[in-house]
């Protein structure tokens, strides 16, 4: 959970490192037929997860113990590439998950999750593997620092890149249109100031 006075997220990381993992890996097309939101969370990474009767698949990372709550996911280079599909950012978010770190993301992808208020953190790939570091050695567990846009691990902090205005959705937990009807101050001026030098527009409507 994000913490409001230190603006963190804490939780257990897990490595899902695999390449161009696209999005329907992430989310199978048969979980896009529901008209919800809801339940989107068995969906994800399914085949990764599951045998065909519906079984566990011990070996993967997300059934293993201590990693079943895991809040970040590490993944490898173009994580979420492939058609747009914002059920996978849904069901990731519905699994636990609140951020996602890797070298690089899908471009569709990485602009749903960040207009969806999940994290998707680009670090570089030695920084990715000093992390990979810790987590071998047993510390599994990440920081991520809001106010300063930073990582830290038990032995390392990198600061990574976030725009102003997906870092303030994000910690005031507001999607595109609240992020918008913050501003609706400034854009009320600014309709009125537009009416008053330019009154002849309101006869062209």
């Amino acid at each position: 959970m994000l913490e409001k006075q230190g603006q963190l997220l804490r939780g257990v990381a897990a490595p899902i490192l695999i390449d161009n993992l696209d999005t329907d890996q992430i989310m199978p097309k048969q979980f896009l037929r529901i008209i919800t939101r809801q339940g989107l969370d068995r969906g994800v990474l399914y085949d990764l997860r599951f045998h065909p009767d519906g079984s566990e698949r011990k070996e993967f990372i997300l059934n293993q113990n201590g990693f079943r709550a895991a809040k970040f996911i590490i993944g490898g280079p173009n994580f979420g590439c492939g058609s747009s599909r914002e059920h996978a950012v849904w069901g990731l978010q519905q699994l636990g998950i609140e951020a996602v770190i890797a070298p690089s993301f899908g471009e569709i992808f990485f602009g749903n999750a960040l207009n969806n208020r999940l994290l998707l953190i680009v670090l570089q790939q030695e920084q990715i593997n000093a992390l990979l570091q810790d987590l071998a050695s047993g510390h599994h567990e990440l920081e991520i620092d809001l106010h300063i846009c930073a990582v830290r691990s038990a032995t390392q902090v990198f600061t990574f890149p976030l725009a102003e205005r997906h870092r303030k959705m994000i910690v005031e937990g507001v999607d595109m249109v609240g992020a918008t009807l913050q501003m609706l101050p400034a854009i009320t001026d600014f309709e009125q100031g537009h009416r008053a030098r330019h009154p002849w527009a309101d006869a062209l409507r």
